[in-house]
């Protein structure tokens, strides 16, 4: 029976939490180190691996030293901070003498003419350290929150290296004692004379050990010890790796819930039944949120070989711990991140694909059944969907809707002396000549459509009858330029190639009208025309709108 209930793990560890594992010889360094004058210290590692844990007793060591101790969290930065590097500046002596229970005294040290730079380091020479009587440990945590703003960075970060440089030769100087804390590697275009990124300690902490993750489970009071202790800690360790937070949320688990085995906590690991699944699910709205993170990640999951990535994109997925470098080669940063980032990233992104291909069909689907199939013109059920649309657009517009109706001659006749083939060859060539001329003559609201067997029809937006009519004739001409020879001989028809009768009708559409008043007159049109002489082309003289010579 468990008798001990465990607190939930939480980020970072307090001082007097047992469940703290050092990784020598880091702290030791760390806080040698921090005793030199003018020191810096580097602490660069991926997120929930230890960094403020670390931190914080390296600040209680400074203060158990006598040190004064001044930590400065740049993701309390705002935005609005960052758009100039005075007003970054300002925030940040302000941050700094609060922190040391200082009044600020900006406007008294800052110079216009001067810079913002210097005006800085005099405030901090001549205010900060000259009031300070022992040692200023500064410690600068998450300044990658920074590197998005490069031009602030640069200057920054040169500043920072300047104050190394000046403990050197300046007493006051070398009071400060200065640690660099961030996520990711450093991205920004910095001199290498000008960057605090070179110089000092640098920290990478390591992954927990197998005897790290064994030393843990037994502060829980799981007995892993021996043999099977060790292939429990290379079983966690292989799904996990050795993070330390995702190590102790797997065994603050088993600790507090005996009746569920390592292996059961392995199996459900990257589920949403798994004692990580809140954890995952904050990362993957992170990424979702970042698409281009999103996709680079993609990248890494799905590579079986070497991939390149985009160096600011892979510093910034090694920050959040997704992935990590291993000799020249970025892979996924353990076998959990693996399975459930492929189940929920590579799996959306099949889905979203399928949903792709589907939309594709029905849009297939929707121009096919809009299609004449065989002249690939719009047939009538879309040219009747066209019509009313164009009809009430321009009723608002107050402006001249056009429509021409085509009759090829004696198509039948065609058809019989030649074969089917050949009149179906007719009517795709006779479609082109209609797809062609309305698309060079009016704008690209224009519509040519097949309207019935031998009949094609044309609905011209913003054209008035008289440029409606002269549309009309070079269709016809064309139709005639074609020469589709007719054995007329047989039938005595009145010209020896294939002819078009055409009528045009034009009106300005109204609210109390439909697009039904404009067919029916220039059908009618058209019938009267066939039954008078054909090729040629008739204007309706109800609807006659914007014509000014009737023919």
């Amino acid at each position: 029976m468990q008798s001990v209930t465990f607190e939930f793990p939480c980020d970072p560890e307090p001082l007097d939490s047992p469940f703290y594992i050092a990784r020598p010889p880091i702290e030791e360094q760390t806080y040698e180190q921090i005793t030199r004058i003018g020191s810096v210290i580097r602490i660069q590692s991926p997120h929930k691996t230890g960094k403020t844990s670390l931190v914080l007793r390296l600040l209680d060591y400074a203060k158990q030293s006598g040190f004064t101790t001044v930590y400065i969290d740049f993701q309390q930065a705002e935005a609005a901070v960052c758009t100039s590097l005075d007003k970054f500046l300002r925030w940040f002596c302000g941050y700094v003498s609060h922190q040391l229970d200082l009044t600020p005294m900006l406007d008294e040290y800052w110079d216009d003419d001067t810079g913002s730079k210097v005006s800085c380091t005099i405030y901090f020479e001549n205010y900060l350290l000259k009031n300070s009587n022992t040692p200023l440990v500064l410690i600068l945590n998450d300044v990658d929150q920074i590197f998005e703003y490069s031009t602030i960075s640069q200057e920054f970060f040169s500043l920072v290296r300047s104050w190394h440089e000046q403990a050197k030769q300046n007493v006051l100087w070398q009071k400060l004692r200065l640690v660099v804390v961030h996520s990711t590697e450093v991205y920004t275009d910095l001199n290498i004379n000008q960057s605090p990124f070179n110089v000092g300690l640098a920290i990478k902490l390591p992954e927990l050990s197998l005897e790290q993750i064994q030393e843990l489970a037994q502060r829980y009071g799981l007995n892993w010890t021996g043999d099977v202790g060790q292939k429990n800690a290379q079983a966690l360790q292989a799904m996990v790796g050795g993070y330390p937070y995702l190590v102790r949320l797997a065994i603050y688990h088993l600790a507090n819930f005996p009746e569920k085995s390592l292996q059961q906590l392995l199996n459900e690991a990257p589920t949403l039944a798994g004692v990580y699944s809140v954890y995952l699910r904050r990362k993957l709205a992170s990424l979702q949120q970042n698409p281009e993170l999103a996709t680079t990640f993609k990248q890494v999951l799905s590579a079986g070989i070497n991939v390149e990535l985009d160096p600011i994109l892979a510093f910034k997925l090694e920050g959040m711990g997704l992935i990590k470098l291993q000799g020249y080669q970025y892979t996924v940063a353990c076998e959990l991140y693996r399975q459930y980032f492929t189940l929920h990233i590579l799996e959306e992104q099949n889905k979203q694909e399928e949903i792709e291909r589907l939309r594709r069909q029905v849009q297939e689907l929707q121009r096919l059944s809009y299609t004449d199939e065989l002249t690939q013109l719009a047939n009538q059920r879309y040219f009747d969907i066209y019509l009313e649309q164009q009809w009430q657009r321009l009723t608002e517009e107050k402006s001249p809707l056009s429509l021409i109706l085509l009759e090829i001659d004696y198509l039948k006749i065609y058809n019989n002396t030649h074969s089917q083939k050949a009149a179906d060859e007719c009517v795709r060539l006779v479609a082109n000549v209609i797809s062609n001329v309305v698309s060079s003559n009016n704008s690209p609201q224009g519509l040519a459509a097949r309207y019935k067997e031998a009949e094609f029809a044309a609905i011209l937006p913003h054209t008035t009858a008289d440029s409606a009519f002269k549309i009309a004739e070079l269709i016809r001409k064309q139709v005639k330029k074609l020469g589709l020879a007719h054995q007329e001989t047989l039938y005595g028809l009145p010209a020896p190639v294939v002819t078009a009768s055409l009528a045009v009708a034009c009106t300005i559409p109204q609210h109390k009208g439909s697009s039904s008043v404009l067919v029916n007159a220039v059908s009618e049109t058209l019938q009267q025309s066939v039954l008078r002489k054909r090729d040629r082309t008739y204007i309706n003289t109800a609807l006659n709108y914007g014509f000014r010579n009737n023919r």
